[in-house]
């Protein structure tokens, strides 16, 4: 009787921890595409790409010294390089190049469809099967996010960046996904350590052959700002939250979260640049919320 009592109050608690965290990681990810674009004038796609996953990949390494953290199994390391090819290098270096060509709302408009399609590949991988009433709901809120994103910013064309993008993508939600499913083994946090220190010796060379000084120097300091945020922020600390939040809420489920993404960036412009809130993207945002909360009933 005891053990029927406490599991409900467990399984909340652990939604509760789940929802918090995964908020907290799509807040930190909000700051994805603004950061590539501040950084595009004056590194190449590749340079973003791999000097953030190099100077996160040597936090991490500190990081599992000091918690003296045994080696994952075989199985696990090849299954941390799988994750590694989209959110150690797949979506970091096409987000970069995406945003060459084009403008910071134009690529909200594609990450629009990360949620789907991390949920995707999070069912082909975990075998888990979410109703067909979460999947309706997923398609709508990707395609609220998409009309209040084509609204606010006029977002239209085509450009060469939207390859890019959906590469990115979709190598970010097959990332997501594995990171998720594998932090059901081991804790969210040595999962994205692990990634990137056993990627260290691809990215050290890789790093040392486009370094130049030159253009290093010549970055501004909000340029300098940008790179260590997408490196210890983006690429490494957002990822310890994320990779529990999926592990403990499922990986399609909290995947919706990710809808929330362009209106956390405009709180910052609101917050940080002193913008404007206007009552479209405060509507779409209730809008958002409620399908969220919906995809957790439902999923």
């Amino acid at each position: 009787m005891h053990d029927k009592k406490v599991a409900p109050f467990i399984s909340d608690s652990s939604d509760y921890e789940a929802y918090l965290l995964g908020v907290i990681s799509v807040a930190a990810f909000a700051l994805t595409l603004p950061a590539a674009k501040v950084l595009v004038t004056d590194l190449s796609a590749m340079q973003i790409g791999f000097f953030r996953s190099f100077l996160a990949a040597l936090l991490a390494l500190p990081i599992l010294l000091i918690a003296k953290v045994s080696m994952p199994s075989a199985s696990q390391i090849k299954r941390l390089f799988l994750t590694s090819t989209g959110i150690i290098y797949g979506f970091p270096i096409l987000t970069a190049l995406g945003m060459q060509y084009v403008p910071i709302s134009h690529g909200g408009v594609l990450l629009a469809a990360l949620p789907i399609c991390t949920s995707i590949f999070g069912t082909i991988i975990t075998g888990t099967r979410p109703s067909w009433i979460f999947w309706l709901v997923s398609f709508l809120g990707f395609i609220t996010v998409l009309i209040y994103t084509v609204l606010k910013s006029g977002a239209s064309g085509v450009y060469w960046g939207d390859l890019a993008l959906v590469g990115a993508v979709i190598l970010a939600g097959y990332g997501y996904a594995q990171g998720g499913a594998l932090s059901k083994e081991m804790p969210g946090w040595q999962v994205m350590c692990w990634t990137l220190v056993i990627n260290l010796p691809l990215l050290l060379p890789a790093s040392i052959y486009l370094f130049d000084f030159g253009q290093i120097a010549q970055l501004q300091v909000n340029g300098y700002i940008a790179l260590g945020f997408l490196a210890f922020v983006n690429s490494l600390l957002g990822f310890f939250s994320w990779n529990r939040a999926l592990s403990l809420g499922g990986i399609q489920r909290i995947s919706q979260l990710q809808l929330l993404q362009p209106f956390f960036t405009i709180a910052f412009s609101v917050l940080l640049m002193g913008e404007v809130l206007d009552l479209l993207t405060v509507a779409f945002c209730i809008v958002v919320i409620a399908l969220v909360w919906l995809s957790k009933r439902v999923g």
